[in-house]
């Protein structure tokens, strides 16, 4: 009976050791097929690399490099390529309720915290003295009276101490947030 019992805990024994020995991190079956795919063997981005002779793993693009589906902005932030740029640039979209939308999307995102709900340059962080520099009215005439292209331009490269925002608003959205300021926040 005493050998029966001691069979018994050896075999619950084994089957709790097998169960538990499947299980990594509660995350993962603890299968692996291809080790060196499951651990890599790279430098990972930000660590000390001996195969370079400035020692960092982490490398810039090869000069002149375009990423897919991107055109380099040839006007920088001055009034001179600003004012090219209005001249220069045109919308390639057409003023439809949907681009108008997306305009108004984008502004909501980007533009409202600084200009305000109106355009009136009376955003929460203007209002509530977080920002101590008044942003552009987007109602008044000089604003009314600017192409497109050149607000595109300002929203790429910024103006003044306003921030460029051409690395976070893809083209397209840029487009239609100057369709928006010219077509719909100037009818308000």
């Amino acid at each position: 009976m005493n050998i029966k019992n001691t069979i018994k805990n050896l075999a619950v024994i084994a089957l709790l050791l097998g169960f538990g020995s499947c299980d990594r991190d509660r995350n993962s079956t603890g299968w692996q097929y291809f080790d060196d795919m499951a651990h890599s063997a790279a430098y990972e981005t930000y660590t000390p690399n001996p195969n370079f002779a400035d020692g960092k793993t982490m490398r810039n693009p090869v000069e002149g490099t375009i990423p897919i589906d991107y055109l380099p902005y040839l006007y920088e932030k001055n009034d001179t390529d600003r004012v090219l740029a209005g001249k220069e640039l045109v919308n390639p979209f057409k003023p439809t309720a949907e681009n108008i939308a997306r305009g108004n999307q984008v502004f909501s995102i980007y533009c409202m915290s600084c200009h305000g709900e109106k355009g009136d340059g009376k955003g929460f962080l203007f209002t509530s003295k977080k920002y101590p520099f008044p942003p552009a009215n987007l109602l008044s005439a000089k604003i009314r009276n600017n192409p497109e292209g050149e607000i595109f331009h300002v929203v790429t490269v910024g103006f003044g101490v306003m921030p460029q925002h051409g690395s976070q608003v893809r083209p397209d959205d840029r487009w239609k947030v100057a369709m928006y300021v010219k077509n719909l926040l100037h009818k308000q």
